[in-house]
């Protein structure tokens, strides 16, 4: 057996331990994940921009002595950028856009000693929950090569579940890291809004429903990285309290008697698949057994009011990057360069006022604190991470005529994960589940503002109870 079989699922924790003890160097490890790569890549589409060399040099050099030194990486091509590496978005726009500076997060992930190896795949700007963009082409799910990794952190997500990286960095403006955890057979957890600082470039995104992370094959390896990335940096606009203590410290720890209220019913007028609403029955069944309070419950809230501000924001996010990129860029957006469901986006959100994103943002905290108060009598709400197992590729196509129809349908995927988005609430996806065609099914945990703590205690105790390491996608390494 090579080392790049043995390494293929362990995670990053125990990768950085056999570096520590000098069983392997941070080189054998890139080069065992660069053979993983080169070995399924073709399949799946989940590697988009190669850093191959790149990785090779950082490894034969001094890394910082971090607690994940010498374990590779990969990076989602949206948002985070790595100097002297392109950072295209998933955009033809972008496609040989280079920046020359590292992101905070960048910065941080290289101190704690991780090797970068590529950019992932995802959907053009993170909009949609596929990874397909027309840059790219489609990412595939190894679980079965028809079917979406789920989006927009796709390409991550299918890199982690394969065994090519046991962690890959990804972010979630509306559920872009729990809804490839789903589809993947993964971890993701998306922390508290602000949790992880944007800096040097942005202060917030899309006032706040944006945040930065990771997916992971393991809890406590999200935990430790966590851990090492978040902290506010200098000038951010705002930053949830810091942590009583490590968040790896959390894991393995006695979570105690959690109340844990849950549903399996869409808060919108659409249905919940049977096989995420076993799930989720399942979960709760699960919970119960380890001694958890465990009620269910239903999300009664003012969806449509919702589905309106979080849309007006969403347009305006869409022409706001676009114009913030025009000008980083120097270069002028033409319709051509962009996707159909992109630009009309940008055209849109470009004609609304100040005053109609302010109003759709006070909208949205209107209702977290609505949502706030009803969730108040748990320490944590179980649902579906989303309302269907993995779907097919293509499932968000539109016609020429009608280029939102594939955010309509999204819109019906991701009632469950938006929500921690605009309340800026911590949550994760936990595979607990596999339908009877052998397709995993995420259950959502949703916990208290900066809660992140109890979540992980949660975690690790499920990941005992009903572990899923071990599980094998089709296409692995």
């Amino acid at each position: 057996m090579t080392l790049s079989d043995e390494t293929a699922f362990m995670d990053a924790t125990a990768q950085a331990k056999l570096v520590k003890k000098g069983e392997v160097t941070p080189l054998e490890l890139v080069e065992a994940a660069i053979a993983r790569t080169e070995k399924v890549n073709p399949e799946l589409n989940a590697v988009v921009t190669p850093m191959f060399d790149v990785a090779r040099e950082r490894a034969a050099g001094e890394l910082p002595d971090g607690a994940f030194k010498g374990v590779p990486f990969l990076l989602k091509d949206v948002m985070a950028s790595y100097a002297g590496v392109r950072m295209t978005n998933a955009s033809r726009f972008l496609e040989d856009y280079v920046p020359d500076h590292d992101s905070q997060l960048v910065a941080r992930q290289k101190n704690a000693g991780l090797i970068t190896i590529g950019k992932a795949n995802a959907s053009e700007f993170g909009i949609l929950p596929a990874s397909e963009p027309l840059l790219f082409g489609a990412c595939h799910n190894p679980w079965n090569t028809s079917l979406s990794t789920g989006g927009s952190s796709g390409g991550s997500a299918a890199a982690v579940a394969a065994g090519i990286v046991p962690m890959a960095h990804a972010n979630d403006a509306g559920g872009s890291i729990r809804i490839p955890a789903s589809c993947c057979g993964i971890f993701g957890l998306r922390p508290t809004r602000a949790r992880n600082s944007f800096a040097p470039d942005i202060g917030d995104v899309m006032s706040g429903l944006v945040v930065e992370h990771a997916v992971t094959r393991t809890v406590r390896d999200s935990a430790a990285l966590l851990d090492a990335t978040c902290g506010p940096a200098p000038g951010d606009p705002y930053y949830p309290p810091p942590p009583e203590r490590p968040f790896l410290e959390e894991v393995g720890s006695d979570p105690g008697r959690l109340r844990i209220g849950f549903t399996a019913v869409s808060p919108l007028p659409a249905p919940v698949h049977p096989d995420c609403a076993q799930a989720v029955l399942s979960t709760a069944e699960l919970c119960e057994s380890l001694g958890h309070d465990v009620s269910e419950f239903r999300i009664e809230i003012d969806f449509d009011m919702i589905t309106q501000a979080f849309s007006a924001v969403y347009l305006a996010g869409a022409a706001w990057m676009i114009a913030a990129l025009a000008r980083v860029t120097g270069k002028t957006p033409e319709q051509e360069q962009f996707e159909p469901l992109t630009w009309t986006m940008r055209e849109i959100g470009s004609k609304l006022s100040a005053s109609d994103y302010l109003l759709a943002v006070t909208a949205l905290q209107l209702m977290s604190r609505s949502i706030a108060e009803a969730f108040s009598p748990y320490d944590i709400v179980l649902t579906p991470t989303i309302t269907e197992p993995p779907y097919p590729l293509g499932s968000f196509d539109a016609p020429p005529d009608n280029p939102l129809l594939g955010l309509i349908r999204a819109s019906a995927i991701v009632p469950f994960t938006a929500l921690a988005n605009f309340t800026g609430l911590p949550a994760m996806s936990v595979p607990l589940h596999w339908n009877d065609d052998g397709l995993p099914v995420g259950s959502q945990f949703t916990g208290k503002y900066a809660g992140e703590g109890t979540l992980f205690r949660l975690a690790a105790q499920l990941e005992d109870a009903r572990p899923w390491e071990d599980r094998r996608p089709s296409v692995s390494a």
